[in-house]
């Protein structure tokens, strides 16, 4: 069977799918194990990855399913959300790797804005830091944190370097490796797009009528 034939479509998309709900796992387990071993204290990002694990675990059944049976409509949606999934995360990778530092302040501080005090607090004492930024457009923000730290020195005469400090610090190296990864990702996943297209259009050698109802 040569490489454009049903079976290979077939094939393809099925092995694509597959690894798509192993993804869809990994990010499940890996939400787990960092709740678990209290590694991640925020129920939001918890909530998030384990909704993206979900998400595309669930695209990646109908795709696989759509696959199986060549079933026209299951394929079509298919199609249609991993082209949006497409352009949503080519879009987030892309910003990822062109954010500077500027607007990674910028983003570090709408973040810690959204963020709890238990979970300000855990991220203090995992990273020995306090506050965010110690600057004039957050001074006093700043100082409510630096008096509920809990990483200052015992003695409390020298100030802790600043969590966004030690943030930005790597911050630039952990986008770019998401932005990277992303932009792979997205890249599965129009050519995703392009083989649900091209197996929905072939005709089944099984002549099966009830495959393009």
């Amino acid at each position: 069977m040569v490489c454009g034939g049903f079976t290979c479509s077939k094939n393809a998309l099925c092995s694509l799918n597959v690894v798509y709900m192993l993804v869809g796992l990994l990010l499940i387990g890996v939400a787990a194990w960092g709740k678990g071993f209290g590694i991640v204290f925020s129920i939001h990002i918890i909530g998030g990855v384990i909704a993206v694990g979900f998400f595309l675990l669930l695209i990646a059944i109908v795709g696989l399913i759509g696959a199986v049976h060549h079933h026209q409509v299951m394929l079509f949606f298919y199609m249609v959300i991993l082209f949006i999934v497409f352009l949503f995360q080519f879009g987030v990778s892309c910003s990822c790797l062109a954010m500077n530092q500027d607007q990674q302040e910028k983003l570090l501080d709408s973040t810690w804005g959204m963020m709890s005090n238990k979970t300000i607090e855990a991220l203090e004492l995992k990273l020995n830091c306090c506050g965010l930024f110690n600057n004039t457009q957050s001074r006093s923000i700043y100082e409510r944190d630096y008096a509920l730290c809990q990483a200052v020195s015992e003695d409390k005469t020298s100030k802790c370097q600043t969590c966004g400090e030690r943030m930005l610090q790597h911050s630039s190296e952990v986008l770019k490796i998401l932005g990277g990864v992303g932009l792979f990702f997205s890249f599965t996943e129009i050519l995703g797009v392009w083989l649900a297209m091209r197996y929905r259009n072939q005709k089944d050698p099984r002549a099966n009528p009830s495959a393009f109802l």
